[in-house]
């Protein structure tokens, strides 16, 4: 398994990336889907990563600078005939790590309720040390919507 810095110009990722817009739209309403687009995640501000076996896609993360330091998890997936390998794990190691050497004090996200399909991804993060707090950047409370914080030191 390998992860890259990746330039999101590859078919397999642009396939990746709309299953995770679609999972987003099925599963919440559009108000509340805050995964990010193609051209969203091409911003100066948000590094993006994809973990790969061989010329098998695994998955993808990235991490959005808030300010200096404070940095937020997005676009994490994994195919879903291809979950149970480590790729979440994986980038989610690199992106904390990434993280840190930035000089982050804190790294949070926003996710979908653990009760409304989202239970493997609390789960994992709660793992890594993520606990749940409330709105962070231009969130707000939303049914629809957990929010995690890891304090990095």
């Amino acid at each position: 398994m390998r992860i890259e810095l990746d330039d999101l110009s590859r078919p397999q990722i642009h396939a990746l990336l709309q299953e995770h817009l679609d999972s987003m739209y099925a599963l919440s309403p559009p108000e509340s889907v805050h995964a990010l687009d193609l051209s969203k995640l091409r911003k100066p501000e948000i590094s993006f990563w994809s973990v790969w076996d061989g010329d098998t896609l695994l998955g993808c993360g990235a991490l959005k600078e808030l300010d200096a330091t404070h940095g937020e998890v997005k676009s994490m997936r994994t195919p879903e005939a291809l979950r149970g390998r480590g790729a979440g794990r994986a980038v989610l190691a690199h992106i904390i790590e990434t993280a840190r050497s930035r000089g982050y004090k804190r790294l949070s996200l926003e996710t979908g309720p653990a009760d409304g399909g989202f239970a493997a991804a609390h789960g994992l993060y709660e793992k890594f040390g993520f606990r749940y707090c409330g709105p962070f950047a231009d969130y707000s409370l939303d049914p629809f919507s957990a929010f995690m914080t890891l304090e990095l030191s």
